[in-house]
């Protein structure tokens, strides 16, 4: 037997190298085994031994040990790969064999499965519930997020499970349970292992409790409700704090609020570059995707290939000037800590995984010491007050939130680069919830409030600024209170001596490149002032802009994008919903002496596409209009019709007319003519459109454009473009097409149209992407992103092709449960054919150091 054996073979571990293709595979096959080429393939179940006496070759110990690369990337067994049955190599499954430690190749099933096994008895042996009589309280996870309290109790019920109590919140995926037993316990364990719900096996957690809880023993309880000590119900929220996850007693206010502030902000930086580059990278994966088959796929995806899969330039991230302490909003919640204490301070995790816990913002490098300060001043107070805290479980409670707001003096002004040395002005807005509670006693506790605030504030070294103390009353469940909540002002002694009425004793003011904003308490302004300023240069210089643009701002917030751009345009037009934010917009305008902006109170999907109508005419017109502009100029060039040139020299730089602290000096000229609608309108001084002809067609203050929000009254605009272009009649010379003129004047006004959109978390509206979309006059769009998912999704919009056939209401089934980018891809199919954008440069800007969260500036061309 010796006599046939081949030479032995090489160790294993030079056996064991990357599989190879072709003759060069082939030749080492033979080098190390000639005679194996003609002996049959042995059964996976036989070893060596055996295939040695059953072949006369001794084959290799690693031999049909691994899957042939061939089976693995097609499952064609031998008829795939080039060596057929002499392949050293296993074609299937059943051919292979064991290796010589007693393993399997880890990319077969059998190595999957034992993987399997292994990670789920590791799981359950870290899982293991306590089963004692002190941990009665239990945490159900992988609970459906629509389940209330009582559909959780009727679960239980069918399962045949006892129980003591059962909370459970609708949009939670956790529900907490308390046994009166180890016995139920133990049979609520082995009952939801046997019977998942949905397929979805439901899992029963250790809960942890809470220390002033944990010194207390439970009186019996049923089924229907909770039991104190006495066995008596509670009487509020504050007796009754559910128990927390086990995982929050793992984190710190630090480790929920500033992830991040472990590293090195040069990492940081980096980490959210590469994390923007992949955000980009599937604005390219989707927009191939979305491409109508019929249609060529555009140049920048298929240019995409040679910049790493990036759909354009992405110029690196942008840092903030202050990376500590940078906040100028901190919203603190009310909670009960781990210890049981009442706290004011950050909650340590998501609601809906059952975090509840809330902790003091210590290290927090994101918060001001001010800010900090103010929050235990607050958390003191909680110690002695009568009326109870907010719980988010119960939804009952009166104290609910603390916010505190700071304005900041002009950055010229401050050399130092602590950010806490500019702080100059600080808003307190404590929420709350007085369902319930008598007015009398409601107050008498604002007064002790106001009274411990103004004496801790003023006992501080050196003495904290307080401006003024506002107290919101929100009703609701939600977290995020309705702008119209009503706001009670608690005035600070300093402030009863100053001018004006109440609603000017509760604002702030900021500043941002030498422009003071008035800040109200509910207004949006950028939580991060410094950063914020570059972050706008960036976009004004993107925008191209110049004398001849008409810039608008969707989601303008208080103005605080256009007005900083404004003495670089022709004329701004903000768009924006919340009607405080509108209101601090024209008090912001006439604070800084601008007059070539325009703030309409509206959601943006409203208005949008009246809005291009009334300024740029529409996309129907466009044509009529150029042609009208041209026999215009021809008949009535010397009468009705404004010569460009002399326009250009019109257009208000408004930095001229601001002194160092960004405050008006002297009214502007209001002679300046914005031929950009008939009417002549005139609010508070504020001359905002002036009429484009001469004096015989001005209009009556009754026919003024009821679409604009006056600085007195901000009503939610009604604008059709029939009203429009109606309102073209005052500047009408005798054609028979008054439209046309209107038309002509703004072509001729505005050469260069722009957008710069600043939308929330959620993105802009479909209706207002295609407003914007199927526009041909706006050609450039920068985008403003604060979350890049969305912005992921609105580009898909604008930038994919579309075809002349639209299809509609065609294979968008399962919508919910299709991730944003999924739906804008069905959205484009139902997109009016139109010139797309172009994704021309991107670069992140951080406003948000220490935490995973970064802006994106995108621009888009056509």
């Amino acid at each position: 037997m010796e006599d046939v054996l081949t030479p032995p073979p090489p160790p294993p571990q030079q056996q064991q190298q990357p599989e190879l293709a072709g003759e060069k595979r082939k030749r080492e096959e033979g080098s190390v085994d000639a005679s194996t080429e003609d002996a049959p393939s042995a059964p996976a179940s036989t070893g060596s031994a055996e295939d040695a006496a059953g072949s006369g070759v001794a084959r290799h110990p690693m031999w049909k040990t691994s899957l042939c690369s061939f089976f693995r990337r097609r499952g064609a067994g031998a008829e795939g790969c080039s060596h057929g049955e002499s392949c050293r190599y296993a074609h299937t499954e059943e051919e292979l064999r064991p290796r010589p430690d007693g393993t399997w190749d880890p990319t077969s099933d059998r190595a999957k499965k034992l993987r399997k096994v292994a990670a789920e008895a590791q799981e359950e042996a870290e899982e293991e519930v306590t089963v004692d009589e002190q941990a009665l309280d239990k945490c159900l996870v992988g609970l459906p997020r629509g389940w209330t309290a009582d559909r959780l109790k009727s679960f239980l019920q069918e399962q045949e499970i006892s129980y003591a109590t059962a909370k459970k919140k609708k949009g939670m995926t956790v529900g907490f349970v308390t046994f009166q037993s180890v016995e139920q316990l133990t049979n609520a364990v082995q009952v939801l292992k046997e019977n998942p719900s949905g397929g979805k096996e439901i899992k029963i957690v250790d809960a942890n409790r809470r220390s002033h809880q944990k010194a207390h023993v439970e009186a019996p309880v049923s089924n229907t409700g909770t039991a104190t000590e006495n066995g008596s119900s509670p009487t509020n929220a504050e007796e009754t704090p559910a128990p927390e996850s086990d995982s929050s007693s793992k984190r710190s206010a630090r480790d929920a609020v500033t992830p991040l502030a472990h590293m090195t902000y040069i990492d940081q930086l980096e980490h959210k570059k590469q994390s923007m580059a992949q955000i980009l990278k599937k604005l390219t994966r989707n927009a191939r995707k979305a491409c109508p088959p019929a249609i060529p796929l555009p140049d920048w995806v298929l240019k995409s290939k040679e910049i790493g899969g990036l759909p354009c330039k992405l110029e690196g991230i942008l840092e903030s000037p202050v990376v500590n302490g940078y906040r100028n909003k901190c919203e603190f919640s009310v909670g009960y800590s781990l210890e049981g204490k009442k706290t004011v301070g950050f909650m340590l995790g998501n609601f809906r995984e059952g975090v509840t816990a809330v902790e003091e913002p210590v290290n927090c490098p994101n918060v001001s010491e001010i800010s900090c300060k103010y929050a235990q001043m607050f958390q003191d107070f909680l110690q002695s007050s009568g009326f109870p805290l907010w719980s988010k479980i119960d939804n009952s409670g009166f104290w609910r939130q603390l916010t505190v707001r700071e304005g900041r003096c002009p950055a010229e002004a401050v050399v130092s680069q602590n950010a806490e040395s500019q702080i100059s002005e600080v808003m307190l807005i404590v929420q709350v919830c007085s369902t319930g509670v008598d007015e009398a006693l409601m107050k008498e506790e604002f007064d002790k409030l106001s009274a411990a605030l103004i004496q801790g504030a003023a006992t501080c070294s050196p003495p904290l600024p307080l401006t003024t103390i506002v107290v919101q009353d929100h009703k609701g469940i939600s977290n995020a209170a309705p702008t119209d909540c009503p706001l009670i002002p608690l005035l600070v002694p300093n402030g009863d001596q100053l001018d004006g009425t109440t609603e000017d004793k509760t604002r702030i003011h900021d500043h941002i490149s030498n422009l003071k904003f008035s800040i109200s308490p509910t207004a949006f302004f950028q939580v991060n002032t410094l950063a914020a300023e570059r972050l706008y240069t960036l976009a004004g210089d993107w925008a191209n802009l110049n004398s001849d643009t008409l810039l608008f701002d969707v989601c303008c917030g208080t103005g605080t994008i256009g007005l900083t751009l404004a003495h670089r345009v022709g004329m701004v037009v903000g768009i924006e919903m919340n009607e405080s934010a509108v209101s601090d917009a024209h008090k912001n305008a006439l604070i800084n002496g601008i007059k070539n902006c325009r703030f309409v109170c509206s959601k943006a999907e409203d208005v949008m596409g009246p809005l291009l109508t009334e300024y740029l005419g529409s996309p129907q017109q466009q044509a009529a209009a150029s042609e009208s502009n041209s026999e215009i100029d021809d008949t009535n060039k010397n009468e009705d019709t404004i010569d460009c040139t002399n326009c250009d020299g019109e257009n208000i730089d408004s930095s001229k007319h601001r002194n160092d602290n960004g405050e008006g000096q002297q009214p502007m000229d209001t002679s300046v003519d914005y031929p950009t609608c008939a009417s002549n309108e005139e609010v508070d001084g504020v001359n905002k459109v002036v009429d484009c002809s001469h004096d015989e067609h001005n209009v009556a203050s009754g026919e003024q454009n009821c679409g604009e929000a006056s600085l007195l009254n901000d009503k939610p605009i009604e604008t059709s473009s029939d009203n429009s272009l109606e309102q073209g009649k005052a500047c009408q010379d005798g054609s028979s097409n008054p439209n046309d003129n209107v038309l002509a004047a703004n072509a001729c006004q505005f050469k260069n149209v722009v957008a710069i959109v600043d939308p929330p978390r959620v993105g802009l509206h479909p209706t207002v992407i295609k407003a914007l979309r199927t526009h041909p006059r706006i050609r450039r769009l920068v985008y403003i992103s604060c979350n890049p998912e969305s912005l992921v999704a609105n580009a898909i919009e604008l930038c994919t092709p579309t075809s002349e056939k639209q299809e509609k209401n065609k294979g968008n089934r399962g919508w919910r449960s299709m991730s944003s980018a999924g739906l804008a891809r069905q959205r484009t199919k139902s997109m009016p054919n139109s010139e797309p954008f172009i994704p021309k440069r991107a670069m992140a800007v951080d406003l948000f150091p220490h935490t995973p969260h970064c802006e994106m500036v995108m621009l888009f061309e056509r």
